[in-house]
């Protein structure tokens, strides 16, 4: 999945939205009369028209989500790992497309900022921060990252936000902001047994973000239905604020599914 729409579909998805000026020609019967261009009509004494043509470059900003809850997978990788990958392919994908590509890695504070570039060694440099990155906080604020985004980039981008979007923060404000700005695209990562635990009794768990530890009995009944409700009040949050706000949503993604991509 994530090669067509990354790869193949890349450059048809997000094409150049600026027009740059490319030439000046003689008028003929059809053209527009807003693109003559005035100054070389009166000095050539016939009609000229401007010429436009798309500007095919893209910025292309990935926000990636590196806090602790990615270090979840009951399926055959973490989170974390998944998002790594995904990130990866678009990286390669804006290269390939020519298009300049930066990252901001966040968890509750922005860890670390690579601004947007073209070029090999550059991609090379994101796989390895990838790879490598130790956040020095837990958290997630992905408010605080939209925030980032918008204050520190200028130019209109394609900006990819990646997260499993677990965050006790209130962050629609910033993502409308953030997609008046700039073309957004929300991909949420999950694991299927955040959503529903399978019935083995007597188990400890433990939350990466804030360290508190439980004990829970997932046999209980009570206790599956009342995971079940908060997922599902989740899930309509999320979908509602991603309807109203964001440029697209690419559908949920499993961990259990990376055979898939």
């Amino acid at each position: 999945m994530s090669n067509q729409i990354f790869s193949g579909e890349y450059h048809s998805a997000f094409k150049g939205r600026g027009m740059a000026f490319s030439e000046v020609r003689e008028y003929t019967p059809g053209d527009d009369v807003r693109t003559i261009d005035w100054n070389v009509t009166a000095r050539l004494r016939t009609p000229y028209v401007k010429v436009f043509e798309e500007e095919r470059e893209l910025n292309v900003m990935i926000l990636v989500d590196v806090s602790a809850s990615g270090q979840f997978g009951t399926q055959k990788q973490f989170k974390q790992d998944l998002i790594t990958e995904l990130c990866a392919v678009i990286a390669f994908s804006a290269s390939q497309n020519n298009d300049k590509i930066g990252v901001i890695f966040f968890s509750d504070k922005i860890e670390k900022f690579i601004p947007p570039k073209k070029g090999k060694s550059h991609i090379l440099r994101i796989i390895r921060e990838l790879i490598n990155i130790e956040p020095t906080n837990k958290g997630t604020n992905i408010e605080l990252a939209l925030k980032y985004l918008t204050n520190i980039i200028k130019k209109k981008s394609i900006t990819f936000l990646i997260s499993d979007f677990k965050d006790n923060n209130s962050y629609s404000d910033a993502m409308k902001i953030a997609n008046r700005k700039h073309d957004l695209v929300a991909l949420r990562i999950n694991d299927i047994h955040e959503n529903k635990l399978p019935d083995v009794g007597l188990i400890k768990l433990k939350d990466n973000e804030t360290g508190k530890v439980m004990w829970v009995d997932t046999s209980d009944k009570s206790f599956q239905k009342k995971m079940e409700v908060n997922h599902l009040k989740f899930e309509a949050q999320i979908k509602d604020l991603f309807t109203k706000v964001v440029l697209i949503l690419q559908p949920l993604i499993h961990t259990k599914d990376i055979s898939n991509l």
